[in-house]
């Protein structure tokens, strides 16, 4: 079979996952997808998270839910947008609490690659979606990928912080292991959680973990 176009170090660890049945069957789902209908984030993309941030210098995991469904917006890191895009609510909001907890202005652009590449891996449990479709690609086996990815992060890694915002991050603490690693907590930054993520000060006590253990900080502001 051959392997999706994804960074050296990430292959080396995963490659017995591309390998399984239900890898074969979501990139055949994802070849039929793509003959009727469009799909987003671009090909090329889908694997952005792990491109920008290596196996190897992974800190920090911030997990998301699906991509953005609206056209041009994903671009395969989870509450990123493209340049130029206009910022969807969720991300208004995680720059209105990280202006609040550590004194950031609020960005012009919504893309979120800097902090890829310090280590924090933006990953979405779904790696794709139909467009204007919210949901359409769950349960198709991105959640299994994506859930030995962060279990595969717990075993091998010490010392990440992960962040779990909302319910359905929040159920994935179990397959974290909570002695190596530092799990924080809060509502999604969705309007729809009335404000709920704000005053959690995941950003300050992220850095706060990492320097307690001689790991350099993440430079949050864009």
């Amino acid at each position: 079979m051959v392997k999706p176009q994804i960074e050296g170090s990430w292959l080396q660890i995963l490659n017995l996952e591309f390998e399984k049945p239900y890898f074969a069957d979501l990139k055949q789902f994802l070849i039929e997808e793509r003959k009727n209908h469009q799909v987003f984030p671009p090909g090329n993309q889908i694997f952005s998270a792990f491109n920008y941030t290596p196996f190897t210098d992974v800190k920090v995991v911030i997990l998301g839910q699906d991509p953005y469904h609206g056209p041009g917006q994903a671009n395969g890191l989870c509450f990123s947008v493209r340049d130029g895009v206009r910022m969807p609510p969720s991300l208004v909001n995680i720059f209105k609490e990280l202006q609040s907890d550590l004194g950031c202005a609020v960005p012009q652009s919504g893309n979120l690659e800097k902090w890829a590449k310090q280590g924090v891996f933006l990953l979405n449990a779904t790696l794709t979606v139909r467009a204007n479709t919210a949901g359409s690609h769950q349960s198709k086996g991105w959640e299994t990928f994506t859930d030995a990815v962060i279990k595969t992060l717990s075993d091998h890694k010490e010392n990440l912080v992960f962040l779990l915002w909302g319910n359905y991050a929040k159920a994935k603490a179990e397959l974290i292991d909570h002695q190596k690693h530092c799990v924080l907590t809060a509502a999604h930054p969705s309007p729809l959680a009335r404000g709920a993520f704000f005053g959690s000060r995941h950003f300050s006590k992220t850095n706060e973990f990492l320097r307690s253990k001689n790991i350099g900080p993440i430079e949050w502001c864009l």
